[in-house]
C-alpha cells in the first residue's frame, strides 16, 4: 500500500496489481501465454495419506470456504475434497479481522464461530463440524511446503505426503513486514492475516496507551478507526500525500482525514520510517522518523501491503512473473490439473482488457465458485469480474459516525465529486464520456445496488449536468437516467 511494498503505485484500482515491471504498460491477457487442456489423471496409491482424495484444496481462508461449498452443492465433496490449512480454524471471513474483530471487549465484538464461512454472503456458517458432516477431510495448522507435480502430490509442514487429483491453489497472501534489522519483529509489533495475530492485536490493545498504524491504506484507516473505540492516542504514518491514495481522490482523502481528526486521530504524512526502537523490556517503544523525530509507541501496527503466498510452488514450474500465479479466465494454471483463485491468482480482469491480481474477499468469493464449477461441470465461460471495494468503520456501539463506502469499476479520467460527507458522499470517474467508476459514502441499499450497473454497463454521461447535482441523490439518479438512456438504444 505505500512505498515501503513492492507494490507499484499504480491508478488503476485500489489491489488491482500488475506486474511488476519499470513499465507502467499493462500487459494483455490475449498474447502468447498458453493453457493446456486439462485432463484430470487421478491414481489412487495406498501409500499416501489421502489416497481416496480427488481433490485437494491448499489454503484455508475465504476462496476455500467458498470453493468448499461449491463441491458440496455438486455433490463431490463426501470423501473425494480434502483442505490443507496453515491455520487452527475452519475457513472464516476473513474481513472482520480489523473490522469488529478489533471492537472493544465492551462492544460486541465479533468471535468465531460468528464469522465462520459463508456468512458473509449470506450463506450458510460452516463450522467445523459442518466439514465433518459433509465428509470433507480438515488437515489444520500444518502447511505445504513442497508440490512434486509429476507424481502430483504435497508435501506439509509435518511430513504428511498428499496425493493429489486435482489442485486449487488459494493460499491468498502474507503481510508485508519491516525488516527484523529495523525492529520489524519486535514484541509489540503487529502484522494481522489471521485470528492468531488479531488476538496478539487485542492483548496489546488492551495495555496500550499510544498506538502508532503504519500505512495508509486499508489496513490503517480500519486499525486506526478500531483504535479510537479503545480511547487510545492514535497515530498513522505513511509516506503519501493522502489516505488510500490508489483510489481516494485528494479532495475525497481530506474528508476522511478530517472525520479521523475529529476523532482524535494524528496524521504524519509524506513520512518516512527509519526504525523501531525497542524500550528497556525489550517491546516496541518509538517510531523513529526519516527525519530523526520519534513517536512513542505501545504497540505498533503495519499496514504497508501484502504478498501473494507463491513460495511453496515457485519451483513448479507455474507463472509468477506477474506477481502471483497466472491463470486463464477458468482459473487454469499452466499445468493440467492444477488452479489457482482468490488474492494469490493473476487473471484476465476481462472487462479491462488486462491482466489483474486482486485482494478483495468479493473476489475470493467469486472465483472460487467460477473454478469449481468450471473444473466439475460443462461451464467453459470466463470470469468476467467487476472490480469492488468496501470498508466499514467506526460501527461500535456508541460511534458517532459510522462510516461504509463502497467502490465499483475503474478509478480513470476525470472525476465529479457531489455531496457534503454529511453523511452522504459520491465520486464519480468519468473518461473519454463515458463512466467508469463511481464511489459512494453511506448510501441506501437501493443506491449502492445501482453503482455495479452503472460500473459494468459504462453509459456515456453528461458531465456537466453530473457537476451541477445539487445532492448525492439527484447525481444518481442522473446517472441511472444515463443508464436507462443506453439500455433503450
Amino acid at each position: 500500500m505505500s512505498s515501503l511494498s513492492n507494490s507499484l503505485q499504480l491508478k488503476h484500482g485500489l489491489a488491482l496489481c500488475c506486474p511488476h515491471s519499470s513499465s507502467l504498460t499493462r500487459p494483455r491477457y490475449s498474447s502468447s501465454v498458453r493453457f493446456r487442456s486439462f485432463t484430470r489423471n487421478f491414481v489412487v496409491s495406498s501409500s499416501f495419506s489421502n489416497d481416496n482424495r480427488e481433490f485437494v484444496i491448499v489454503g484455508g481462508g475465504n476462496a476455500a470456504g467458498y470453493a468448499a461449498r461449491t463441491f458440496v452443492e455438486h455433490g463431490v465433496a463426501d470423501g473425494r475434497l480434502c483442505i490443507v490449512s496453515k491455520e487452527a480454524y475452519a475457513p472464516y471471513e476473513r474481513p472482520a479481522l480489523t473490522k469488529g474483530y478489533l471492537f472493544p471487549l465492551d462492544k460486541k465484538p465479533a468471535r468465531l464461530p460468528g464469522f465462520h464461512t459463508c456468512v458473509g454472503s449470506g450463506g450458510e456458517r460452516q463450522t467445523p463440524e459442518w466439514y465433518k458432516e459433509k465428509g470433507i477431510e480438515m488437515i489444520y495448522e500444518d502447511p505445504v511446503t513442497s508440490i512434486d507435480t509429476e507424481k502430483q502430490t504435497l508435501t506439509t509442514n509435518s511430513g504428511k505426503l498428499l496425493k493429489y487429483g486435482s489442485l486449487i491453489i488459494a493460499t491468498g497472501c502474507t503481510a508485508s513486514r519491516f525488516p527484523n534489522t529495523i525492529g520489524g519483529n519486535l514484541p509489540g509489533v503487529h502484522y494481522i492475516r489471521d485470528v492468531a495475530d488479531a488476538d496478539s492485536l487485542i492483548s496489546s490493545l488492551e495495555k496500550a496507551r499510544k498506538v502508532v498504524i503504519v500505512g495508509g491504506g486499508y489496513i490503517g484507516m480500519e486499525v486506526a478507526a478500531a483504535a479510537v473505540g479503545w480511547k487510545l492516542d492514535t497515530s498513522i504514518i505513511f509516506p503519501e500525500n493522502q489516505l488510500l491514495q490508489r483510489l481516494f481522490t485528494p479532495s475525497l482523502a481530506q474528508r476522511y482525514e478530517e472525520l479521523y481528526k475529529e476523532n482524535g486521530v494524528k496524521f504524519l504524512k509524506g513520512a518516512s520510517i527509519k526504525n523501531l526502537e525497542a524500550g528497556s523490556d525489550g517491546r516496541v517503544a518509538a517510531v523513529k522518523l526519516g527525519d530523526g523525530s520519534t513517536v512513542e509507541a505501545d504497540a505498533v501496527v503495519i499496514g504497508i501491503g501484502a504478498k501473494p503466498a507463491v513460495s511453496p510452488f515457485e519451483a513448479a514450474g507455474l507463472n509468477t512473473t506477474v506477481g502471483g500465479l497466472q491463470v486463464d479466465g477458468l482459473f487454469r494454471t499452466s499445468i493440467p490439473g492444477i488452479f489457482a483463485v482468490g488474492d494469490v491468482a493473476a487473471f484476465p480482469l476481462k472487462m479491462y482488457d488486462r491482466m489483474a491480481r486482486v485482494e478483495h474477499v468479493d473476489h475470493a468469493r467469486r472465483s472460487a465458485q467460477h473454478c469449481v464449477k468450471a473444473l466439475l461441470t460443462a461451464q467453459t465461460h470466463t470470469y468476467d469480474y467487476l472490480p469492488y471495494f468496501y470498508s466499514r468503520v467506526f460501527e461500535y456501539e456508541g460511534s458517532p459516525r459510522k462510516v461504509w463506502w463502497q467502490f465499483f469499476g475503474d478509478n480513470v479520467g476525470e472525476t465529479v465529486e457531489i455531496g457534503n460527507f454529511d453523511p452522504k458522499i459520491a465520486t464519480f470517474w468519468i473518461d473519454s464520456g463515458k463512466l467508469k467508476g463511481v464511489l459512494l459514502e453511506s448510501g441506501s441499499a437501493e443506491e449502492f445496488k445501482l453503482l455495479p450497473e452503472l460500473a459494468r454497463n459504462q453509459p456515456s454521461i453528461d458531465k456537466s449536468k453530473l457537476q451541477k447535482a445539487s445532492s448525492v441523490e439527484e447525481a444518481l439518479e442522473i446517472a441511472k437516467a444515463s443508464l436507462l438512456v443506453e439500455q433503450k438504444a
